[in-house]
């Protein structure tokens, strides 16, 4: 791990346990704590599909995706970056704390209004010349009790989200692999 990814993730654990108050520490009531994998194929070549996988890029096959960059400003990909996401009314904090696209390696850590901390954890291995095995996992933790049954809820739907990436991906490839073949 490189020494910005690492600042990066001191600093969404700093600024998480900073957020709750001292006497809350140690909790009495257990805090929720989900993890969730899913694997699905790409079809491209590693070189292709790796980039996808950027939160600025994402936007290319991802429909509903918006996230607002903090930095850097112009939106870039890069390892360090920094946006907001939309929930309704909620807002959250995201950090990518690792963007390899040699190793095919991509993290995120964000925070959903100081009641749950999301890890991201996406890695890439090349399958053929033009397929590329992606391998997700998600952990959630609540910080608060009343986030318990939040980070349940957004589990299922980390459960389901294998179908919806796969078929978003690989329509988006097909589409421009199909508009490349027209030219």
């Amino acid at each position: 791990m490189n020494a910005l990814a690492v600042i990066s993730a001191g600093i969404v654990v700093a600024a998480v346990v900073s957020s709750l108050p001292a006497q809350d520490l140690p909790m009495k009531e257990p805090l929720a704590h989900m993890r969730t994998e899913f694997k699905f194929t790409a079809n491209a070549p590693l070189e292709q599909a790796a980039p996808l996988f950027g939160a600025n890029e994402e936007r290319k096959w991802a429909p509903d995706w918006n996230p607002k960059f903090v930095y850097p400003n112009p939106a870039h990909d890069q390892a360090g970056m920094v946006f907001q996401v939309a929930h309704g009314q909620m807002t959250s904090t995201w950090v990518n704390t690792a963007f390899d696209l040699a190793t095919g390696h991509i993290q995120y850590a964000y925070v959903l209004n100081d009641a749950m901390v999301t890890l991201i954890d996406i890695h890439l291995t090349r399958e053929g010349a033009q397929k590329t095995g992606v391998s997700v996992v998600y952990e959630r933790t609540a910080l608060i009790p009343e986030a318990n049954e939040h980070v349940e809820h957004f589990a299922k739907g980390d459960r389901k989200a294998k179908g919806e990436w796969e078929l978003q991906m690989n329509g988006y490839l097909g589409k421009i692999c199909s508009e490349s073949g027209k030219k």
